[in-house]
């Protein structure tokens, strides 16, 4: 008996298409992390000086050119070590996660979708503190992801489960 290969849906590769995304969101907290590593809190205070100077000669009052100095002028050696290292570990799971779950490696979703529940909690504390409309997209787009891995997870047990040999009574 024949097996017809199973239909890729809108859905299937919107999911696909969504892990993508997140594996290079970590591969860019990678590369942050070890630039947060190799680059001083002064050096991310001047070169923030430098991209700013421009749009604060325009306009003095620029809200975010504002905020970018007055963050970089604030960074810490120990700010700086801390989130180098947040970043690291966080691309490094995502990165692993999502490689594994595109690898269709069963034991990756829950973990994909325990990981991301954490975070969409911490990042709706973030938004009860601190308003921000990219976390509210980051956190929309967190939420669709556990959704869509959810699906597929339970349709990758499904699958398997039928094409297990069943259990047969001994005679």
């Amino acid at each position: 008996m024949e097996t017809k290969p199973a239909e890729t849906t809108l859905l299937d590769r919107t999911f696909r298409v969504s892990l993508i995304l997140k594996g290079l969101d970590g591969v860019l907290e990678l590369i942050g992390g070890i630039l947060l590593l190799v680059v001083t809190p002064k050096q991310i205070g001047d070169l923030v000086r430098f991209l700013t100077q421009h749009e604060l000669a325009q306009d003095p009052h620029d809200f975010l050119a504002n905020s970018l100095v007055h963050l970089s002028s604030n960074l810490s050696g120990s700010a700086t070590l801390f989130g180098a290292i947040y970043l690291l570990l966080h691309g490094l799971v995502k990165i692993v996660l999502v490689w594994a779950v595109l690898k269709d490696k069963l034991w990756a979703y829950p973990w994909m979708i325990a990981f991301l529940l954490v975070f969409i909690i911490y990042q709706g504390y973030r938004i009860a503190v601190a308003f921000s409309w990219g976390l509210v997209l980051l956190t929309a787009f967190d939420i669709f992801i556990v959704w869509i891995t959810a699906r597929e997870y339970r349709l990758h047990r499904a699958r398997n489960q039928q094409h297990s040999p069943s259990s047969r009574p001994a005679d």
